[in-house]
């Protein structure tokens, strides 16, 4: 049993441990499935577990049930014993007063046969002085005991028939006290061997109960630890469901936001190629120079995919005020607005400026202001928070642009309603 419950916990320790090794983030929907996978196992590991536990209840709990009866069995022999004992002694109480009782009236009679003994020997010699028959004489002194005088005196014939029913009398009498006493002597002797027996018995009883209670109090106490175990078990269950719960939805938002920012990117290239064919219109009918104009005003190959390389981060990051200035921080996706810009600018291959001094105020004149009415996909929006011009973001197209929120992490935010239309302060700037 020991053994079996050792194995349940240091099962259910490695399953902690397993959970305890897992990366407090994942950045990328392969991460995710990863880590929902090891969590999967986990759950089926601690599931056995918690089944091997109610398998062990079940059968603690039947062996409590038989415990249980047989104490019951116990209890009742217990009392009915104690009954017969308590019934015997008073039976032996009762047998031995029959038997002080019979010993006072033996006593009584052996009285009486004295009186009687004198009578009968002053009788003889009455006779004897009056010439009566020698061999009653004879008969009566020549006794060894009284009842030797009775058996001879029966014998002579020549007794009055006042002094044979007298004799005979008085030899019944005694033999029937001395039937009497034998037979309650006996009863006594059988009773007490009766009580002395079931002394005995009443002490195994005893001890039989006393083991049995001490094997259903340790049953007992395997039942409570092995239901504290199985209560453990399914904590640890249902925290893993919902972490696993936790991922699965995480996987679906990243999913949607993903799908989100790749029609996002998708409709704003479609606006931007459509925005360059027009320019290219305009610029074929206009002057060269106002041709040259137009086509600097047009959307670049790097400010398409800077747009785009940010959705990695989206639900796996957070915002830190200051961070994304090491690389450690950028690994863990720990960003605050500007720093984010400034990494997403160098995944295609745009040099910002130092990336530990970076913040909203390098990055408002790091390239050409242009108006909000010419926003393309790439272009950086300034909104007024904290202060003004104290957020920035990476427009992305359809009213949207992308960036570190201090709520959210990366995301992707609409700017056409809301918080950021209200705090938009019309600033735009093309890198």
């Amino acid at each position: 049993m020991k053994k079996k419950m050792l194995l349940l916990n240091t099962t259910v320790l490695l399953g902690l441990g397993g959970i305890l090794s897992t990366p407090a983030y994942a950045s990328t929907i392969q991460d995710m499935e990863s880590q929902k996978s090891q969590i999967q196992n986990q759950r089926q590991d601690v599931q056995s577990n918690i089944k091997a536990a109610s398998d062990e209840l079940t059968r603690l709990q039947a062996e409590q049930d038989q415990m249980k009866a047989q104490l019951e069995r116990l209890t009742i022999a217990e009392e009915e014993n104690n009954k017969k004992a308590q019934k015997t002694e008073a039976d032996i109480k009762e047998t031995s007063k029959q038997v002080e009782q019979l010993e006072k009236e033996i006593k009584l009679l052996q009285e009486k046969l004295e009186k009687r003994n004198d009578i009968l020997k002053d009788r003889a010699r009455s006779l004897q002085e009056s010439g009566g028959n020698v061999e009653y004489l004879q008969v009566l002194l020549g006794s060894s005991s009284f009842g030797d005088f009775v058996d001879r005196a029966l014998a002579v014939s020549t007794i009055v028939d006042a002094d044979r029913g007298i004799l005979k009398e008085t030899k019944n009498m005694q033999d029937e006290l001395k039937t009497k006493q034998a037979d309650v002597k006996s009863k006594l002797a059988s009773l007490e061997d009766m009580k002395a027996e079931l002394d005995e018995m009443t002490v195994q009883l005893a001890a039989q109960k006393k083991q049995k209670d001490a094997l259903a109090k340790e049953l007992k106490d395997k039942e409570v630890k092995n239901e504290e175990l199985k209560a453990s078990l399914q904590s640890k269950d249902s925290s893993l469901a919902n972490e696993q719960s936790t991922l699965e939805q995480n996987i679906k938002d990243q999913k949607a936001t993903e799908e989100a920012a790749r029609k996002a990117a998708e409709q704003a290239a479609k606006e931007a190629a459509k925005k360059a064919a027009e320019q290219a219109q305009k610029a074929a009918a206009a002057p060269a120079e106002q041709a040259d104009s137009s086509s600097a005003k047009a959307e670049t190959p790097k400010a398409s995919n800077v747009v785009t390389v940010g959705n990695r981060w989206v639900g796996n990051s957070a915002y830190v005020f200051g961070g994304g200035r090491s690389q450690s921080d950028i690994s863990h996706g720990l960003f605050d607005c500007s720093s984010f810009v400034h990494w997403a600018y160098s995944q295609v291959g745009v040099n910002l400026g130092p990336l530990g001094s970076v913040s909203t105020e390098t990055l408002k004149h790091a390239g050409t202001q242009v108006s909000s009415s010419q926003m393309q996909p790439g272009d950086l929006v300034f909104f007024d928070t904290y202060k003004k011009d104290g957020h920035v973001g990476i427009y992305v197209g359809g009213g949207k642009f992308i960036g570190a929120q201090s709520s959210t992490g990366v995301a992707i935010a609409n700017m056409s309603s809301g918080y950021w239309k209200q705090k938009f302060n019309g600033r735009v700037v093309r890198i």
